[in-house]
């Protein structure tokens, strides 16, 4: 199994997540490879864990480690016309797969974000994003209800791809979203003319991962639904368990097996989901 979505950090507040938890933890989950994303956004509430970090640990770990890049998209001044180039390829021949966590607290399809991921495109840097709904009071890119601005960034940015992430993201599979609860973890039946999906449709450069509280509930809220979620849209998601806490529990690790076992999804499914589809755009 390919875990596309780990960290170490430190959370204001609580003991720091180390390389050590990390990787005895990955082991007794039986996770073969993990990403790990660098912390880089101000807004964060974790502390700064950079692509050098990353890439020191990946040394220590290269058979286990699937290390990514990160770059706040306001770095090297603050500006829509900032060169990236070197930078990105300097990660990339380090061994980075992608950039991501995206969490800078601005507009999805601001000139600055474009900059960047049309770059990463170019470099052949996959992006990982979290979406907040609004600016200020947390971290993350802005978008609105039914996701308009990240549509009009897979629209800008057609030969980069795009991994979904964050409960503004997830909770879009649902046609009955709101303003009120499009940045929680609604509960119930999926509606028709969820937003998620329309997207995955019309734009074969978004993924997404099913890592955190956000994706588990995606996919479990509505059981029936989801079983149906990840047949239909088998070679767009990725397996992650957003691992970034001492004691944090990884129920999608039980939830995949316990569906593989029952027949629910088919192996062919499971292994695109949990192994393959990673492998195809992180070029592993």
């Amino acid at each position: 199994m390919i875990d596309v979505h780990t960290h170490i950090m430190t959370m204001w507040g609580e003991k720091p997540f180390t390389e050590k938890h990390l990787v005895k933890r990955m082991g007794e989950l039986g996770i073969d490879r993990f990403v790990i994303l660098p912390i880089v956004a101000q807004e964060s509430p974790y502390f700064y864990f950079g692509t050098e970090d990353v890439l020191k640990v990946y040394k220590r770990h290269p058979r286990k480690v699937i290390p990514f890049c990160n770059i706040d998209p306001r770095a090297g001044g603050n500006s829509p016309e900032t060169d990236f180039s070197s930078l990105l390829n300097r990660y990339k021949k380090a061994g980075c797969k992608g950039l991501g966590e995206v969490m800078a607290n601005v507009y999805f399809d601001s000139p600055l974000c474009i900059n960047l991921f049309r770059q990463c495109g170019k470099a052949g840097l996959p992006v990982l994003f979290h979406i907040h709904t609004r600016v200020g009071g947390s971290y993350g890119l802005v978008d609105d209800l039914h996701l308009p601005r990240l549509e009009n960034t897979l629209k800008k940015c057609p030969d980069t791809i795009f991994i979904g992430h964050s409960a503004a993201f997830w909770s879009e599979i649902s046609g009955d979203v709101t303003d009120e609860t499009r940045g929680g973890y609604p509960k119930g039946p999926v509606s028709p003319g969820g937003r998620v999906q329309k997207l995955f449709k019309s734009y074969p450069n978004l993924y997404a991962d099913l890592s955190a509280s956000s994706g588990y509930n995606a996919i479990t809220r509505d059981r029936q639904y989801g079983y149906k979620l990840l047949t239909e849209f088998q070679d767009r998601l990725l397996f992650g368990t957003d691992l970034c806490h001492i004691g944090q529990e990884t129920p999608i690790v039980d939830y995949f097996k316990d569906i593989l076992e029952r027949g629910i999804i088919s192996e062919t499914v499971h292994r695109k989901i949990t192994q393959t589809n990673a492998e195809k755009i992180l070029k592993l």
